[in-house]
């Protein structure tokens, strides 16, 4: 005897009943088969009970999907206030934007045409003979369609595999100079090679040439409610006589509150017998450069030899001025100590790991194998100890560039003067764990050292230096590390790789697309090991990145306006096991900032909008679409991953939200 589709091997005996969820239906009781007659004739017929059955099933899963769909509707537009700032100010779209936009457009548009060639199959292989036959014409949108493809092939994919031949030549040089500097770190590894201290220690009771010498510290900021107070906590905490080193609070902020709070941590210290003073400038001109200039101007400075610079948000060792200071003696030539940055909040979302494995690359493979070998590498704005002869000499703190930092070390190594990096030495800080903080600090970054390529040019050339020297300043440190590399990176994954899945004539390898770049970011996780599971989310973040920086590097090459801009950086005044406070002292700041958090009033946090990264996200998505049509890939899953990176950057889904 047949069976019906719908009945199962153990429903023969035992009636099946079954229960509704939306109590608006009644129970249904279906028998078994034996309801059913046997006669050959019906085997494949339905009872109506099954098919009331079969029907009200349908119609739950309907009522549920029209009910579940109704309340997204309703809900949909309170979500997307809550992902979008309303505060935030509409600005003028910048040039960028706009190619990026009449890019989206002529490709959308593109996709269309091959959308309908394809359903068609007017699609044809790709050709690369300019005098290809064409088949015969069926309509004008064939037409249009065969135009396209002929206008393409004779004008587009040759300009379009030019610019992809230069990139990729640009690609495989900026490669081997990242193998270059881990080659340089395992060798150092291997080596065991690091500064280290030859003198003898220093001596409270001695000759002149044994006692300590006199440093000033100093401590610039602006408005930095958050990690003020544990900064100047364990700064005052340095092991050093007390009478042989100043403090000094170099204060730009311009909300009163925030003045009265430092003046009053200041005065704390004052009373505990720590060699502390308090400034503060009327007139914030030259950002964190004038502020650093105009404190070396005072009079008692004179008497110091050595400065050390610490930001607001930087907690170093009590050890820190004994495992520095140090290495001046009996080296003259030496003019900058640098000590590496550990960040307190590495852990905290999953942008501060990505930037972490950022900072980690750059202190540990970059700084280190240029401290050792060239004895040059750029200066990081703290966590150093300069010789105040090499600031002398080398022109002072100028306030014409973003990154003063960049600027003063370019000047002394001109000067001839030397640099050491101490990868053992760490002080604690943090790094942005909001996008918004960590975008505008990186165009600062990036747009500063075009602006100060322009200015350091011919002083670079007429000086005296050797040709290495001078080479490497111009072609490694410049040209290569902060021009070339957000260039290629933007124009290779963001421009030629689209174009090339719309012209498919124009070919880009799938090892430049895949196979290397995964190799170097492998090489950039590996100073940190404990994030090799972060490989392929930071190599398509670093990607997202290419637009802010390419952006920056060309405001800072042609002198825009944003190459001047000056965004102090957000602050979460994070603590950590690993600071040098005492537990009384670090219950006190932490009491203290939940009182200052109680008196502010609550401001609800909300994501912005970025329309540059939303629409690099769509033109990824769409040439993903047309990869399809032409089975490639590789360069469809890239192209896919790529843009769902560029969306949720785009919609400010990764990392803190803002206040």
């Amino acid at each position: 005897m047949g069976r019906f589709w719908w009945v199962k091997e153990s429903q023969r005996t035992t009636p099946l009943v079954v229960t509704m969820e939306n109590p608006n239906y009644s129970i249904v009781e279906i028998n078994g088969p034996e309801s059913y007659s046997s006669n050959s004739n019906k085997d494949h017929s339905k009872s109506p009970k099954q098919f009331t059955w079969v029907l009200l099933l349908k119609a739950h899963k309907a009522a549920n999907f029209i009910s579940c769909f109704t309340s997204f509707l309703f809900s949909f537009p309170s979500l997307l206030r809550q992902r979008i700032s309303i505060k935030t100010k509409p600005s003028k779209g910048s040039i960028l934007f706009k190619f990026i936009r009449g890019f989206l457009f002529l490709c959308l548009i593109t996709l269309g045409f091959e959308l309908i060639g394809y359903f068609n199959k007017w699609n044809l292989p790709r050709f690369h003979n300019p005098n290809l036959h064409m088949p015969e014409i069926q309509n004008w949108v064939h037409f249009a369609y065969l135009s396209w493809i002929s206008f393409r092939v004779k004008y587009i994919a040759y300009p379009i595999q030019i610019m992809s031949n230069i990139c990729v030549v640009l690609f495989i040089i900026q490669s081997l100079d990242r193998l270059i500097l881990c080659i340089g770190c395992f060798w150092v590894k291997l080596k065991g090679l690091k500064p280290r201290i030859k003198s003898e220690p220093f001596k409270e009771d001695g000759t002149e040439c044994e006692k300590y010498p006199m440093v000033l510290v100093q401590i610039p900021m602006c408005n930095e409610r958050e990690v003020y107070e544990q900064s100047i906590c364990a700064i005052c905490q340095l092991d050093w006589p007390k009478d042989r080193f100043l403090i000094q609070v170099l204060d730009d902020s311009d909300d009163e509150s925030i003045m009265s709070l430092i003046q009053s941590e200041v005065a704390k210290w004052q009373e505990r017998g720590i060699n502390i003073i308090y400034r503060h400038r009327l007139v914030r001109k030259g950002y964190k450069a004038g502020n650093l200039k105009s404190a070396m101007s005072c009079d008692y400075v004179k008497y110091y030899e050595f400065v050390t610079i610490f930001d607001a948000d930087f907690q170093p060792n009590p050890d820190f001025l004994k495992q520095t200071i140090p290495h001046f003696k009996g080296n003259p030539d030496l003019g900058l100590v640098q000590a590496r940055w550990s960040f307190v909040n590495k852990d905290e979302n999953l942008l501060t790991r990505l930037q972490y494995i950022n900072m980690s690359f750059h202190f540990e493979v970059e700084q280190q194998v240029n401290g050792i070998f060239l004895n040059f590498f750029g200066f990081n704005g703290t966590a150093g100890v300069w010789r105040i002869k090499c600031l002398e000499d080398s022109g002072g703190w100028l306030e014409r560039t973003t990154v003063e930092d960049m600027d003063i070390a370019v000047r002394a190594h001109v000067n001839g003067w030397k640099f050491i990096f101490l990868n053992d030495v760490k002080v604690l800080c943090e790094v942005p764990e909001s996008y918004e903080a960590y975008r505008k600090q990186q165009h600062r970054w990036h747009s500063g050292p075009m602006h100060l390529f322009r200015l350091c040019i011919p002083p670079i050339i007429t000086s005296k230096i050797s040709v290495w020297k001078k080479a490497n300043l111009i072609l490694l440190f410049f040209l290569l590390r902060k021009l070339i590399l957000p260039f290629y990176s933007f124009i290779l994954f963001c421009v030629i790789l689209p174009l090339t899945m719309f012209v498919p004539e124009a070919e880009l390898p799938v090892w430049v697309i895949c196979y290397v770049p995964v190799l170097l970011s492998l090489l950039n996780v590996f100073p940190a090991p404990k994030y090799f599971p972060f490989v392929i989310p930071y190599l398509l973040f670093e990607n997202t990145m290419s637009v802010t920086k390419f952006n920056a590097m060309l405001s800072g090459l042609l002198q825009l306006g944003s190459s001047y801009e000056w965004v102090v950086t957000k602050k979460a005044g994070r603590t950590s096991s690993e600071g040098n406070q005492g537990e009384k002292e670090q219950m006190k700041i932490d009491k203290n900032k939940e009182i200052n958090k109680g008196d502010l009033p609550k401001v609800k946090k909300a994501n912005k909008i970025y329309k540059k990264e939303l629409a690099i996200a769509l033109l990824l998505l769409t040439a993903a679409v047309r990869s399809l049509l032409s089975a490639r890939g590789v360069h469809f899953y890239f192209l896919l991953f790529q843009g769902a990176a560029f969306l949720l950057v785009g919609l400010d889904l990764i990392g803190e939200q803002m206040n």
